[in-house]
């Protein structure tokens, strides 16, 4: 992204700790950044590992002579090309929405001509709360850029929007204000299978399944948003190429592993596919009845793919399966994670709707344990899903 200066102002709450991972992103882009630590945020991170993290000076009060001697607050916000608030509290929300200048980070947002970008964090009654939404459509109005909070088990117990947004949407953000790349996948090569495949049984019938192949390609135009080069191998499904994105259309498991094998090298290869776990050698014409007897099919294993990506000479640094099951969910996809080899199991219970509608719940396993997301639409899935999967190859 170039040599772009972030100012990064870190407001009071739990969800302060994350910042330290959204500082080192920043850096690993090559920016630089120097970071204002509120009185609260200050219960949370210590200037100490801002300033380890940052390789700068953090700037904690209005009232440091050496830097006040200077109009410290003042050079501050005007030589940033960004200003980030991360985490935005409620309270810095309406400080700032009512241009209040009682410490530091209020005072050189009041004093900045440079671009703001808010990122809130919250409990879900205080980001519902009248006050806070009329403070959020003020700075919105204002010209501030206020991102949607995430939803999701909080600090507080409670469940609902207000998490912070992942470190990886932040700097994906950051990006896009700046008029860099795209976001945190941009120079990334990434492989996504999508849909059904159809396993021909004679010229006019198959064996297949019910996958919409819905969440594959918004995982696919989420990654492409990010920045990624998106390898989309899809099977038979009546849906529009996400913008950015290069598409390979199969019918066979046989098909598809070929044209992922083809698509190597990727740095991250997401299986969301339903492939058939079998095959038979179809018939050369239509299957015919013979006195009511049914035709004996000899079913053969198909090539498994997500097994042989994972365990390949070419295997990219991140794997991502999918389970679909109907029952013991997360004893079924902790299982297959260990089987197959991969990095992450993206696990939904498909009992219901789910293979054709336009909702999904799903559990991120992977070593570290169960992260399991409300229930989401597949749009959100998929864009949520790119950007753990940006933080994780920035990481790495």
């Amino acid at each position: 992204m170039g040599e772009k200066r972030i100012l990064l102002i870190v407001g009071g709450g739990i969800a302060a700790y994350k910042a330290c991972e959204l500082v080192r992103l920043i850096r690993q882009a090559g920016m630089s950044v120097r970071c204002v630590l509120t009185d609260g945020g200050a219960q949370f991170v210590t200037p100490m590992t801002l300033a380890a993290l940052s390789g700068q000076p953090v700037h904690t009060s209005l009232w440091d002579l050496k830097d006040e001697a200077e109009i410290g607050h003042i050079q501050l916000s005007r030589q940033a090309d960004l200003v980030v608030v991360a985490p935005a509290t409620a309270d810095l929300l309406a400080r700032m929405a009512t241009g209040a200048a009682n410490d530091l980070a209020t005072t050189l947002l009041l004093a900045t001509d440079k671009p703001v970008l808010a990122a809130p964090a919250m409990n879900v009654r205080m980001w519902q709360h009248p006050a806070t939404r009329r403070n959020v459509a003020q700075l919105r109005a204002d010209g501030v850029t206020v991102l949607d909070p995430d939803e999701g088990e909080m600090a507080c117990g409670e469940f609902g929007p207000g998490r912070l947004p992942e470190p990886a949407a932040i700097f994906s953000a950051i990006g896009s204000l700046l008029g860099a790349a795209p976001g945190g996948l941009t120079g990334r090569h990434v492989i996504v299978t999508a849909g059904p495949t159809h396993e021909p049984i004679d010229p006019v019938r198959y064996v297949a399944n019910r996958s919409s192949g819905k969440q594959g390609f918004a995982i696919a135009g989420a990654l492409a948003d990010l920045g990624a080069r998106v390898t989309l191998v899809t099977g038979p499904v009546a849906l529009a190429t996400p913008a950015g994105v290069t598409r390979i259309d199969v019918e066979t498991a046989s098909e598809m592993a070929a044209a992922v094998q083809a698509a190597l090298p990727a740095d991250a290869a997401v299986m969301a596919a339903a492939v058939a776990d079998w095959h038979v050698k179809p018939a050369a014409h239509k299957l015919k009845k013979s006195d009511g007897v049914p035709p004996q099919l000899a079913f053969e294993p198909n090539p498994d793919i997500l097994a042989t990506i994972s365990q390949g000479l070419e295997r990219p640094r991140l794997v991502i399966g999918f389970a679909a099951e109907t029952e013991n969910l997360l004893d079924n996809a902790r299982d297959k994670l260990v089987r197959k080899g991969c990095d992450w199991i993206v696990a939904n219970d498909v009992s219901g709707n789910v293979m054709g509608g336009d909702d999904n719940v799903v559990h991120l396993i992977s070593d570290s344990g169960v992260e399991s997301w409300p229930e989401l639409s597949k749009l959100d899935v998929g864009r949520r899903l790119a950007e753990r999967i940006a933080e994780a190859l920035l990481i790495s």
